[in-house]
């Protein structure tokens, strides 16, 4: 019996090692793969028109994020005022700079922290702003059903999150070379 656990520990130590210095990295290459274009493309679709556009967020930026307020004011960006642009500028940004720092692992547990932060707020909207209600979108844990967009699919994503938060980017990302260079610096 003792070298049955004895073989056991010797080989899940390994395993254990292993994925301590390989998990950060791949919790970054599954965001990359499952998330990065789905939120690029989201911010993609908040960007103004023009070379500017970046500074300017469409009226799709607005209805998407504000959508009460947009319908409110007849969808005339004019009517809301400096704080909802302040918010649609930071939000669009956030969602091109936060998903690119996670996948280069450079400020990889701020990054992570401000994406489960965004999508709460993402989260918050669609069931208050866009009335996502139902119970196939909005979901429910310990259901049996695994396929809400909301619930489910949020909940594994955060967590994803939450793991990187946890461990930082680990070692093959740039804030791993910019601790190798001996910089003060992300952890």
């Amino acid at each position: 019996m003792n070298r049955l656990i004895s073989l056991h520990n010797s080989i899940f130590g390994f395993i254990q090692t292993l994925a301590g210095h390989g998990l950060p990295v791949l919790a970054r290459f599954t965001f990359a793969a499952v998330l990065l274009m789905y939120f690029w493309r989201s911010a993609l679709t908040k960007l103004g028109d023009g070379f500017f556009g970046f500074l300017n967020p469409s009226v799709g930026a607005y209805t998407q994020m504000f959508p009460r307020q947009m319908e409110a004011v007849s969808y005339d960006v004019t009517q809301l005022g400096i704080l909802p642009w302040l918010v649609a500028l930071v939000g669009t940004w956030a969602e091109f700079l936060l998903p690119l720092l996670i996948v280069l692992g450079l400020f990889t547990r701020l990054a992570a922290l401000g994406m489960i932060g965004f999508v709460v707020v993402q989260s918050l909207t669609d069931v208050y702003g866009h009335g996502a209600t139902d119970a196939q979108t909005l979901g429910a844990w310990f259901d049996g059903a695994s396929g809400s967009l909301i619930m489910d699919q949020r909940t594994l994503w955060v967590f994803l999150l939450l793991y990187l938060v946890a461990r930082g980017g680990g070692f093959l990302s740039l804030d791993a070379l910019w601790r190798r260079m001996g910089a003060p610096g992300p952890v």
